[in-house]
Parts: C-alpha cells; sequence; structure tokens
C-alpha cells in the first residue's frame, strides 16, 4: 500500500468535506431529516459523503468503501477497506457547538491503521502520517501542500489525578459510574472522535464510552490515537477493539493512554 499517496488523498478530501461543512454550518438555517435509525442526517452530512466517496472511488477503485450515509455500504466485507463518517457529531453540528469531525480510516485485518480526524470549526487537523506517526497540522490547511505537522503523543498518566474525556451528547449514569472508579482530576466533555484526538495528544488520559457507537464514528480517531501510542479495548474484557463486526456495530470500550490502571466494567 502506497502510504504516501493514501495520506495525501484521505488529508485533501477531509479538508474539502470540511469547507463544504462550514459553508452549510454558516447558513442560517439547514434541512435536518430522521434516518431510519433516528439519528439526525443533514444536507451537510450528504454533501461531505458525496465530495469523500467521489474522490476515494477515484483514487482507490479497488479498495472497499464503508460510509455512513450509503446504508448498501454496511453489508460489505473485506480484510482491508475504508470507512468514512462524513460528519461525525451531527447533533453537535446541528446545535452549532462546534464538535464535529471528518472521519476517515483505513481498516485492514480488524485494525484502524491510518486516519485523518478534522474538525474544520475547531481547526484541528489530525493524521496518520505515511509511517504511521499520528501529527496535529496548523496554519491554513492549504490542500495541496501540508502545513507545519508536530508529532503527538500520549501521555503518562497519573493514577492519582486522571484526565477524563467523555461524550458531549450521549453521557449518562452509566458513564459517570465507571469514571467514578477513578481518582480523576479533571473531567471534561467533547463531541465526535475529537475524544480520541485530545487522549491522543496528552490532553486526557481516558475516554470510556458506554453506548452506542459505530465503526464508522471510531476507526479514524482510533487510528490517530494509536498512532500517537494510545489503545481502545472492549469494556467488557479489555481485549482488543477490532473492526469488520457484523453490521459494523461496535461494543463498548475504553481508549486510553497505556500506564492508565484500567477498572473492571
Amino acid at each position: 500500500m502506497d502510504f504516501d499517496r493514501m495520506n495525501t488523498v484521505f488529508r485533501r478530501l477531509a479538508l474539502e468535506a470540511g469547507d463544504k461543512i462550514m459553508e452549510i454550518y454558516g447558513r442560517d438555517d439547514f434541512q435536518v431529516k430522521t434516518k431510519s435509525d433516528d439519528s439526525p442526517v443533514t444536507i451537510a452530512d450528504e454533501a461531505a459523503d458525496a465530495i469523500i466517496t467521489a474522490g476515494l472511488q477515484e483514487a482507490f477503485p479497488d479498495i472497499v468503501l464503508v460510509t455512513e450515509e450509503q446504508a448498501d455500504s454496511h453489508s460489505a466485507k473485506a480484510d482491508k477497506f475504508i470507512i468514512v463518517d462524513p460528519l461525525d457529531g451531527t447533533k453537535e453540528f446541528i446545535k452549532r457547538r462546534g464538535d464535529f469531525t471528518v472521519n476517515i480510516a483505513y481498516v485492514e485485518n480488524g485494525t484502524p491503521i491510518r486516519g485523518v480526524v478534522y474538525a474544520p470549526a475547531r481547526e484541528r487537523l489530525f493524521y496518520t502520517d505515511a509511517n504511521g506517526q499520528s501529527v496535529e497540522e496548523t496554519g491554513d490547511f492549504p490542500k495541496d501542500n501540508p502545513g507545519p505537522v508536530s508529532p503527538v503523543s500520549v501521555s503518562k498518566p497519573d493514577n492519582d489525578a486522571l484526565l477524563v474525556v467523555a461524550s458531549k451528547s450521549h453521557r449518562d449514569q452509566a458513564t459517570d459510574d465507571y469514571i467514578g472508579k477513578y481518582k480523576v482530576t479533571d473531567s471534561k466533555s467533547a463531541g465526535s472522535s475529537l475524544k480520541f484526538c485530545l487522549v491522543a495528544t496528552g490532553e486526557a488520559d481516558l475516554y470510556p464510552r458506554v453506548g452506542r457507537t459505530m465503526e464508522w464514528d471510531t476507526a479514524a480517531g482510533h487510528a490517530v490515537l494509536a498512532g500517537a501510542g494510545g489503545q481502545v479495548v472492549r469494556f467488557d474484557d479489555h481485549t482488543p477493539l477490532l473492526y469488520g463486526k457484523e453490521g459494523y456495530a461496535n461494543p463498548f470500550f475504553i481508549a486510553y493512554a497505556p500506564g492508565v490502571a484500567l477498572k473492571p466494567a
């Protein structure tokens, strides 16, 4: 696999999709519909998906593509595939809270090994480079030539003073009960796959998710966290979270910096 080319394509498409999302975000009003699973979808989700899908199919016609907004792709099965959430955090988008992202990831043998997470409203761009190291790019994000990048790395956690991040829109009592098992010095909320990136940069040590997610929600953030030295495991038995599951549905999971003494479910 030509990871230099993959990185270039993923990054460019994420930025192009982000531009379209922000154009719609700036409008006075935009249409919100409800999908069959009762989750919301906007014209921004659909427009971003069209941009990303066209670009990926042109660049990688032989790699299976799974994307949230195309239900007919959800039955695809392959050892290698690209998985996309064109607008992760649609609820944050609708509420104009800024914590939404564009997610594109490449999965091989059950593991996300390359990915990009772009948060256009937060002006933060994370991706794995050609060697698999995760970086954060700064500057104006030119589409053809990456700006300055800095490697990101997970924290060296202090189990007597952990930094925890949890879902902004889906936090519940079960999540709070689990967080309560740790000695926490600071707890914050964030939307979308940004939570993985906060662990990747050392801004948080631990992100537990006790709630429904799909693989397109997590794969890109998982890749970025792994490329920064972090891990993502199942909530129930702490084995690695794998991809390509039936229906692309995830179990509960924990994303964390190694060194966190994980508590039982």
